[in-house]
């Protein structure tokens, strides 16, 4: 559908025909252009659609974008339907210059362009009255500064864009005429159009209507079906306190299921402030925007955009998994077969984004090893960092992706270091709970008493009923031969939930270390900002433990997030 605007006995007015049934022909539901521009200034009058005022009172009364031409003599007062703001009155005159004549050497002398009034003024000082009482402070002083000269003279004021922005309530815009710099120019212009009728095919009628009821009224009417067009209407037509309420609507509404259009179209609509939230929004609840139905009809910058954040809160897996299901979406929206190689085509940098490293050998091969997607070197050189060490050099991003906000914080469970505890290919093993939700990012090993030294580590978080991995990670540290410890990190964040026992588990590959002793069965940590206490509570891990208990042994510390 598309919007016309007519012009009617000089004055802009919407075509009920057009815009919306039953709306009647009033002056409420017009834009109506007084004769005069912007800030008090005369509009310009040199436009091939000039039409004469009749009797002076006329021009005023019309309200419309007639030009003063001829041997007319407008003029402006509450009488004749001007205001403060109207056109500078002049004053009669025995032979009055041709006004078009005037407009077209200023606009020669001043570079006038299209989008602002020319803002002239021409007068002979041949009169002998002044003019009346009743004329507003800005014609009053508009009048005194002109000369008093048997010539005419023209009087240029520099046109100020886009002032209807500075003006957030009804009352100031029909002060200065119009609501919107985009209509003054079309309407007020140099360049202004001469049609009867325009029509605005990119514009649907119920996001324009609500423009005019908002210029007209300050009443803001939008929903959810049209939100997006009433925005785009509202920035087309520089109207920005319109465009705020609409973006405020939007971070009102956001949620996981439409972060992902809603990121579309911030990004479209250079709204940075809603970008940011979407972006939030998609961070913290990663697996359900990811499973929303809009997330496949998004544009690979915005999917780019998003893989390339470090902070996303889900397994890369799920990630690889959501790639590939908009990669078929994109290749029917090209019109291609959904082939590996199309859908690795269509994906391009995106697919680079998925930080393989990350995931398990067991979800990379029973994934992505399988897609047909990645290159055989691909898959090689992938499986070669899972298994061997030191690990090759890989093309993908190896940097672990963290989801959580806040201060990092960390616990010590050992009050005493010793030396000597050695390694034989058995786990460290040890059985904790906490009293709140946490998430576990790390653990602090002892080093080598033998100086600076390399070890090999696989860590791990088991469920202890279900025994099942939560997190993993096979790397390595380096340490400097002190009793101090060193991180290691797991590749994502591991939920601990309260009241739920799990085992803490490391494997190391090296020489005799350090250990702890005086171990605490219950160890506190309290949040200096808010007092916070989260309580770990250590057990006895049965089983093969390498001689690591409550008492004394490895893993030391326990690195995490609330």
């Amino acid at each position: 559908m598309r919007c016309c605007v007519c012009l009617l006995q000089s004055s802009l007015q919407c075509s009920p025909s057009k815009m919306a049934a039953g709306e009647s022909n009033t002056r409420s539901s017009c834009l109506n252009l007084s004769n005069s521009g912007p800030l008090g200034n005369a509009p310009p009058s040199n436009g091939t659609h000039s039409s004469p005022a009749s009797n002076g009172g006329s021009a005023g009364a019309n309200s419309g974008m007639n030009r003063s031409a001829g041997n007319t003599n407008p003029r402006s007062g509450p009488e004749n339907g001007g205001g403060a703001d109207s056109a500078v009155r002049c004053a009669p005159s025995t032979q009055n210059p041709p006004r078009q004549a005037a407009g077209q050497s200023a606009a020669a002398a001043h570079g006038a362009t299209a989008g602002a009034a020319s803002n002239m003024t021409a007068t002979s000082s041949s009169s002998s009255s002044s003019s009346s009482s009743t004329a507003s402070d800005a014609s009053a002083a508009a009048v005194s500064s002109l000369p008093s000269s048997p010539a005419s003279v023209l009087v240029y004021r520099e046109p100020v864009y886009n002032w209807q922005a500075t003006k957030s309530t009804v009352k100031e815009r029909f002060a200065l005429a119009v609501g919107s710099a985009v209509f003054d120019a079309m309407f007020n212009g140099g360049m202004a159009t001469t049609s009867t009728e325009i029509e605005l095919p990119d514009v649907e009628p119920a996001a324009f209507l609500a423009l005019l009821k908002f210029l007209y009224s300050d009443e803001v009417q939008i929903g959810p079906e049209t939100v997006m067009t009433t925005l785009y209407t509202a920035k087309k037509y520089a109207v920005p306190a319109l465009e705020a309420h609409c973006v405020e609507f939007l971070k009102k509404n956001l949620r996981a299921d439409n972060a992902f259009m809603l990121l579309t179209q911030a990004r479209l609509f250079d709204e940075p402030q809603l970008a940011s939230l979407c972006l939030e929004n998609i961070d913290k609840n990663t697996a359900d925007a990811l499973a929303a139905e809009g997330f496949t009809d998004v544009d690979l910058d915005t999917l780019v955009a998003v893989l390339e954040r470090d902070t996303l809160g889900v397994r890369e897996v799920r990630l690889f998994g959501a790639a590939v299901r908009w990669a078929e979406a994109e290749t029917q929206r090209q019109q291609l077969q959904p082939t590996p190689e199309n859908k690795r085509r269509v994906l391009g940098k995106a697919l680079t984004l998925i930080r393989f490293p990350l995931m398990t050998i067991e979800e990379f091969a029973a994934g992505p090893a399988q897609s047909g997607i990645l290159t055989d070197r691909e898959v090689v050189s992938l499986f070669l960092h899972f298994t061997v060490n030191p690990k090759p050099h890989v093309e993908f991003i190896d940097r672990p992706r963290c989801c959580l906000r806040g201060k990092e914080c960390s616990i010590t469970r050992f009050s005493q270091v010793e030396s000597r505890w050695g390694y034989s290919g058995t786990s460290d093993r040890i059985r904790f709970s906490v009293n709140r939700r946490i998430f576990v990012v790390g653990f602090g090993l002892y080093g080598s008493i033998h100086g600076p030294t390399d070890y090999q580590v696989n860590i791990q978080i088991i469920h202890t009923d279900s025994n099942t991995v939560l997190g993993q990670n096979d790397t390595g540290f380096s340490c400097d031969g002190t009793a101090s410890t060193f991180r290691v990190m797991f590749k994502e964040p591991v939920e601990i939930l309260p009241s739920v026992n799990y085992i803490a588990c490391a494997t190391l590959k090296g020489p005799d270390s350090h250990y702890g002793t005086k171990g605490m069965r219950k160890v506190t940590h309290e949040a200096p900002a808010t007092g916070t206490k989260t309580c770990f509570t250590f057990c006895y891990a049965a089983g093969n433990n390498n001689g690591t208990s409550v008492e004394d042994g490895q893993i030391p510390e326990v690195i995490f997030y609330t």
